[in-house]
């Protein structure tokens, strides 16, 4: 499994972060994220096809919203809680609070 490139917290940018929050299937992904903890990639909820969830989780995870977490021949992804915290605090919270997923 190729490994994927996660930004460092100190590049994050909170334009990207606020970008990719700006798609409703994305902001869905992220209360699904908030609320289970971590997910494999096929058990998103999500009306969009595999090929387009792999897209809305790459542009997630360009943008340092979250993490993917290789596990043997799956792979979780997980909401990047603490860097996101770190480097723009209350942003994440307050987002996923809005949302109804906190």
């Amino acid at each position: 499994m190729r490994a994927l490139h996660h930004p460092d917290v100190e590049d994050l940018r909170l334009a990207a972060v606020l970008s990719a929050l700006a798609d409703p299937v994305r902001l869905r992904i992220v209360a699904e994220l908030a609320r289970s903890g971590g997910i494999v990639c096929g058990q998103f909820d999500v009306p969009v096809s595999m090929s387009t969830l792999s897209h809305h989780l790459k542009v997630l995870r360009e943008a340092g919203v979250l993490r993917v977490i290789p596990q043997g021949s799956y792979r979780t992804h997980q909401l990047r809680t603490d860097d996101m915290e770190r480097r723009f605090p209350g942003v994440l919270g307050s987002i996923t609070r809005a949302i109804g997923a906190a």
